[in-house]
């Protein structure tokens, strides 16, 4: 039987598949997130790093301050549709590569940042990883987008369509009206970064901070969504269709969509 690590290795190598539709159905972050993480890594004209950039969701964001930025990103899939979405920034450099097989070299940085992607890193690596790419002083800014399902009586109409076809951990998994003030309150299976990151010990300065707004997908976008979400690309083909299938009859028969509330959940450390 493959072990939760494998299986999440799995899992995390399958956006690639779909590096387009990633693109195009996959929300982005809050900018008051992006000013959020700027104003406390005060970079100057030091460089970021972001690993398992994607296609950019994150990315263009810095970009658009003029940082210089690093991308490191596995799939070259992915990495395709990265440079292409950043062939006008030229402070943008793409490296293909595994976060754990990336080599700084003598490099070292004044932020290093991850867009739902550090739940992929291997666990016993990532802290040192992190802190030996970094300046002291330098700024690590974890950040996740979980989204919430406003209609407690659809999130249970979805809740049983996922359960019929072995979906799990999907974007609708959570009820809006179930996420608390704090930041990583629901939607992380492995918990929030910082209990981790106390006991590594190699960061002070330890803040949480969560973003909220609304966001309506309608039906087809909603469905592009999920069919680049890793718990539907690692089903077999034909049950991740029946699965799709149902929930697009389900929202075009409420109404043609689904509304939710977008958080944008931000962990922020400092190396020692």
């Amino acid at each position: 039987m493959a072990s939760e690590a494998q299986t999440d290795t799995v899992r995390g190598k399958v956006f690639g598949e779909v590096a387009e539709m990633y693109d195009a159905a996959r929300p982005g972050y809050a900018d008051a997130m992006v000013a959020e993480v700027l104003g406390y890594a005060a970079l100057g004209d030091r460089a970021a790093v972001e690993v398992g950039a994607g296609t950019g969701k994150a990315t263009l964001l810095f970009a658009a301050h003029g940082v210089p930025l690093v991308c490191v990103e596995p799939d070259p899939r992915m990495a395709e549709v990265l440079r292409r979405n950043t062939a006008a920034c030229p402070e943008v450099r793409i490296e293909v590569c595994g976060f754990e097989e990336w080599e700084p070299g003598r490099r070292r940085f004044g932020l290093l940042f991850a867009a739902t992607s550090w739940h992929w890193m291997a666990p016993d690596r990532r802290w040192g990883l992190a802190h030996a790419a970094l300046e002291p002083g330098g700024a690590l800014a974890l950040f996740w987008n979980p989204l919430g399902v406003l209609d407690a009586e659809l999130h249970a109409e979805l809740a049983e369509i996922d359960h019929r076809h072995g979906v799990i951990t999907s974007p609708h998994g959570e009820l809006a009206s179930a996420y608390g003030d704090a930041p990583g309150s629901c939607g992380l299976r492995e918990g929030w970064p910082e209990a981790e990151c106390r006991r590594d010990g190699r960061f002070t300065d330890l803040r949480s901070v969560r973003f909220r707004q609304a966001l309506r997908y309608d039906t087809d976008r909603y469905l592009a969504h999920l069919a680049s979400v890793s718990a539907y690309r690692v089903l077999p083909e034909d049950r991740r269709d029946l699965a799709l299938a149902d929930t697009g009859r389900l929202l075009d028969a409420r109404g043609g969509g689904i509304d939710m509330h977008h958080m944008s959940d931000l962990f922020l450390a400092r190396a020692r």
